[in-house]
């Protein structure tokens, strides 16, 4: 049987989220197809952090556009949506003549492309706000409207702001092919399912050019095609949290803006990434290599950073476009692209989400539903609350009072609120993403069995059929005594 929707949105990270939460106020039938088992398993779900400013994009490119539009958003999307954001502002560091005069080239670029609160500082003035930058640094390019936030928090506010205003999510939805049929289109996956729409957006990621191609009709698509851009991580631990309290920044090249160094909105410190073009679009490998490279230059901003106090690395792949800008907006009649959006394509996701979905309602005629719910409630966290609100969550439900997550002080209340919710977590790491259960220290050495066995009685499934991140990611095999 096929399904049919006025709108299919094809991936279903920030991007997509994004717009489908905007759609979602309209008077339309709308899904999201995820090849993965829940939003913001992709670039959503690996990169820093940061919203950024709005300066090193090319002016007169969507990049520059839409980023400064998504930036003057941020601050209201999360007070909207309930996901963390911070203002702590950022700086480009230069460590010569030649880098110092590129920050007056980004200067003015940033003033040409809008962003706001730009100032070029001295190097003794970038250590009296942050003492424990390195003493080569000459001058700094300072942007105090930059912020940070946490990218899959925000995905999953998205998505379940979407979801509560009936959106559908279908998961293990890998798109095959897209054919005509008469007006609209016939969409389908390698699972065999059918999806019929009137019309199609493309939000694919690193695969956005794979599903160019998946299309069988007769209208040409834009020529582009993605390039994987592999980045490595390496997060430090919260002692580590203080040492910079602006996202410290190289003077950027060609390939991106190099080694940075910023505080997570949790508490913790972030360095890098790397920058290397690779042929799997699905590898996340990290690598000796890779984290030299992030930790030397993580050093040469801040030298008293440490690898002794790291706690995990990780990779992201981002979606480098050959247009070496933003693919966005109809390409013919039903189609739409939010294609090739890589940095700062979170800063840009409010924005661009706005964007399309105000296209696709101007081009269908699609009027504002009257019980659309704008708000979104996140879960309460009981590591943030004061002990008066603790000891008042605990009165109203006792599972405040478990301490699962003994890291991050997640309790069982909020690990069963995050897979009860609307897009509930089904793997270890969505309830990770959702709570930071397991993203601390240990990284689930001692709270894992406690995290699965709630999880399968929360999904009423076997502790055997557990996954850490859906497919065959098993967490156990089988019984001792079996």
């Amino acid at each position: 049987m096929k399904n049919f929707f006025d709108v299919v949105i094809i991936g279903g990270g920030v991007i997509g989220c994004s717009l489908s939460s905007r759609l979602s106020a309209y008077t339309a039938d709308i899904a999201v197809l995820e090849k993965a088992n829940d939003v913001s398993c992709g670039a959503s779900k690996a990169n820093s952090g940061i919203v950024h400013g709005g300066f090193d994009a090319k002016e007169g490119s969507l990049k520059a556009k839409f980023n400064v539009l998504g930036c003057a958003m941020m601050e209201e999307e999360s007070k909207r949506l309930d996901f963390p954001y911070r203002r702590n502002g950022s700086m480009v560091l230069a460590f010569n003549k030649e880098e110092e005069d590129i920050l007056q080239s980004l200067y003015r670029r940033g003033v040409k492309n809008g962003a706001e609160g730009l100032e070029i500082i001295s190097g003794d003035r970038v250590r009296e706000l942050e003492p424990n930058v390195s003493a080569d640094v000459i001058a700094a390019l300072r942007c105090t409207s930059s912020g940070i936030t946490s990218p899959y928090e925000m995905a999953v506010a998205y998505g379940e702001n979407a979801a509560r205003n009936g959106v559908r999510f279908y998961f293990d939805t890998c798109v095959k092919s897209i054919e005509r049929e008469d007006e609209n289109f016939l969409i389908i996956a390698e699972n065999g399912k059918k999806y019929t729409a009137r019309a199609v957006v493309n939000c694919a990621g690193v695969h956005a050019d794979e599903i160019c191609r998946a299309y069988k009709g007769k209208e040409e698509m834009p020529a582009f095609s993605i390039t994987p851009r592999r980045g490595e991580y390496i997060l430090m631990d919260k002692t580590e949290g203080g040492k910079v309290s602006a996202t410290l920044f190289h003077t950027p090249t060609a390939m991106g803006k190099g080694i940075l160094v910023t505080p997570t909105v949790h508490g913790n410190l972030l360095l890098g990434p790397t920058a290397d073009d690779i042929e799997d679009k699905d590898d996340l490998s990290t690598t000796a290599e890779g984290g030299g490279k992030v930790f030397a230059g993580a050093k040469k901003s801040v030298p008293s950073i440490s690898p002794k106090t790291a706690i995990t690395r990780f990779s992201g792949v981002r979606a480098h476009p050959s247009t070496d800008d933003f693919i966005v907006g109809k390409a013919f009649d039903g189609w739409y692209n939010l294609a090739g959006i890589e940095s700062p394509g979170l800063t840009c996701a409010p924005a661009l989400g706005k964007a399309v979905a105000e296209e696709i309602v101007r081009d269908y005629g699609l009027s504002l539903r009257a019980d659309y719910i704008a708000e979104r409630r996140g879960i309460r966290a009981f590591a943030a609350m004061s002990r008066a609100e603790r000891e008042k969550a605990v009165a109203e439900n006792p599972l405040y009072g478990r301490i699962v997550c003994r890291c991050e002080q997640v309790t069982e209340a909020e690990i069963t609120d995050s897979i009860r919710r609307p897009l509930g977590a089904r793997d270890i790491d969505g309830i990770k993403r959702r709570t930071r259960a397991g993203m601390g220290r240990c990284q689930l050495g001692f709270c894992m069995p406690r995290v699965a066995e709630i999880l399968a009685r929360e999904l009423n499934i076997d502790i055997n059929g557990v996954t850490k991140s859906g497919g065959g990611s098993y967490m156990t095999e089988g019984y001792i005594d079996e």
